[in-house]
């Protein structure tokens, strides 16, 4: 028997699934609730031996060195480049607590290969603070494996 979820929790889902903060929801077509996304990422990242807190700590490096390129590629080291494009405002972390980041997107891509990825600030946060990689079929979905690879 499922557990009935709390107000906080249907309230986050659909603040998730919801265009209100950002085009397409941040679920995108996905059907699985948020915690089976969390536990599925999670699942993988951990199998990579890899954890969220590091993986972000490496997009926030790479997106710091990026921004000193003003919208051009910017050499992060010998098997990558980075590239940051800003646009004004800021974005909203849907979980109920205080976070306002940039909307800036990173575009990563590993130079040995020429295999990229990207991700905004919000993404930073959300891998960080909540193990939260999107949903399939939104806009910033980041597959997890895909990142590691292209970051590593």
């Amino acid at each position: 028997m499922a557990m009935k979820e709390t107000p906080d929790k249907e309230h986050l889902e659909q603040l998730l699934r919801s265009s209100r903060l950002v085009a397409g929801g941040f679920l995108g077509d996905d059907t699985r609730g948020v915690d089976e996304i969390v536990e599925a990422d999670t699942g993988a990242v951990f199998s990579l031996g890899r954890t969220t807190v590091e993986i972000a700590e490496r997009m926030r490096v790479v997106s710091e060195q990026a921004r000193r390129g003003l919208g051009t590629w910017v050499r992060i080291d010998a098997t990558h480049r980075a590239m940051m494009q800003e646009a004004r405002g800021e974005l909203v972390c849907p979980w109920p607590h205080p976070g306002y980041f940039h909307k800036a997107v990173t575009t990563v891509q590993r130079t040995d290969t020429g295999e990229t990825v990207e991700f905004s600030d919000l993404n930073i946060h959300m891998v960080e603070a909540h193990g939260f990689f999107e949903g399939r079929g939104s806009r910033f979905r980041i597959e997890p494996e895909r990142l590691i690879r292209v970051l590593f």
